[in-house]
């Protein structure tokens, strides 16, 4: 897809570009299978046309790049305008993009370009209206590995895009240690010891607390980060002021849009929410061909 320059309209979201195009080679293989039966019947081979992305909400597009390369994939001719940058916040009838060539191609790749750039615009969507919330505070909202088994790579992606942070990308990014790891350790002391000699200096431990009890047994070890669970905001301030900027803090659990900043408020760093890529609705978004699209 070639390198970026300053006025690249990707921006500065960076993806494993090698993986994603092995990948969308597995995602194409998976709805055409020995061919798009329908399109091979009714379009001509040689039949041109140009068609535009349409924004059917008001959102944050994300995933453009994606659906882009979907198209490189199975024609590299493909011509690809863009006409909003990556994480454009854009209006309800807004032309996204422009794609030009073989009609069959832009066919047979229209649901699988659509699914991705749709759900990846929906999770940017909505972690820009969480961020939004949360101005003029210094809490970061983070993303979780509640994600899509397979989409990952793409749905952290999409949270970058909207403005928040990504989390652990996968249990080899980091120690989280919660309550089952404890009970198979023995003890929480025992359970960081070993963390920490296993992983050595470099790499971060967190670790999961929902009472001010644990808090406070926490703080008597190195580790480098408390997450704080489901707990109430009088609580939640509690723990803040107990661990007093010693150790990073995210409180988790039952955070909703209508509470996350009040939560924030209470001075932790960060805030996490697994909804914001398992339970996200996708940003209506649509390919039309128009009068003049087609020849």
């Amino acid at each position: 897809m070639g390198g970026k320059t300053q006025s690249d309209p990707r921006g500065d979201f960076i993806v494993n570009w090698i993986a994603l195009k092995q990948w969308i080679r597995e995602v194409l293989n998976e709805d055409i299978g020995v061919g798009d039966l329908t399109t091979e019947a009714l379009v001509p081979e040689d039949h041109q046309s140009s068609c535009l992305f349409i924004a059917k909400q008001d959102g944050v597009i994300a995933g453009l790049p994606v659906a882009e390369a979907v198209y490189r994939e199975l024609d590299p001719k493909m011509k690809w305008e863009w006409l909003v940058r990556e994480g454009d916040r854009v209006k309800k009838g807004t032309a996204i993009a422009r794609i030009t060539g073989p009609t069959r191609a832009i066919l047979t790749g229209e649901r699988v370009a659509l699914n991705l750039l749709q759900r990846m615009s929906g999770i940017a969507t909505m972690t820009r209206q969480l961020v939004d919330r949360l101005e003029g505070l210094s809490c970061q909202v983070l993303d979780t590995r509640k994600t899509t088994p397979g989409l990952r790579q793409l749905e952290k992606y999409a949270v970058r895009v909207g403005g928040g942070t990504n989390h652990r990308f996968g249990l080899s990014h980091g120690v989280m240690i919660k309550d089952n790891h404890i009970a198979m350790a023995g003890s929480l002391a025992a359970a960081i010891e070993r963390a920490r000699k296993h992983v050595g200096h470099m790499v971060k431990i967190e670790v999961e607390a929902d009472t001010l009890e644990q808090v406070e047994e926490i703080l008597k070890h190195d580790v480098d980060a408390i997450l704080l669970d489901n707990m109430d905001l009088d609580t939640l301030r509690e723990a803040v002021r107990l661990i007093d900027g010693r150790v990073w803090t995210e409180a988790s659990g039952g955070i909703t849009p209508e509470t996350i900043r009040p939560i924030a408020e209470t001075g932790v760093d960060a805030v996490s929410l697994g909804w914001l890529t398992h339970s996200v609705s996708a940003l209506d978004i649509s390919l039309d061909f128009g009068e003049e699209a087609s020849r």
